[in-house]
């Protein structure tokens, strides 16, 4: 069963965020995932967004996520995400 991983962010420090971008897009292919929404205009349609920047990255299954998140290589750069951005990060199971 496929699993996502969904984070929703409010970037503050865009240069670094760049950088973190550069970074993780060749990691997220390495480990098997794929983009499926990756920042880009929300249009809300019920209630109130917490932050202004969705995230949602496809993976395999469930232990697929895990290994690319709990990475040595992921871990390496999530201080320049956690450093730049603040918001929220989950792993979820698909249909």
């Amino acid at each position: 069963m496929a699993a996502y991983i969904l984070a929703q962010l409010d970037v503050h420090d865009p240069e670094m965020f760049e950088r973190y971008r550069e970074k993780v897009a060749p990691l997220v292919e390495a480990f098997g995932g794929r983009y499926i929404v990756r920042g880009g205009e929300i249009t809300p349609l019920e209630g109130e967004l917490p932050h202004s920047r969705l995230v949602i990255i496809e993976f395999q299954d469930r232990e697929a996520a895990k290994r690319w998140y709990f990475s040595d290589a992921y871990q390496d750069i999530l201080k320049l995400r956690l450093d730049s951005a603040h918001g929220t990060a989950v792993i979820v199971d698909g249909i």
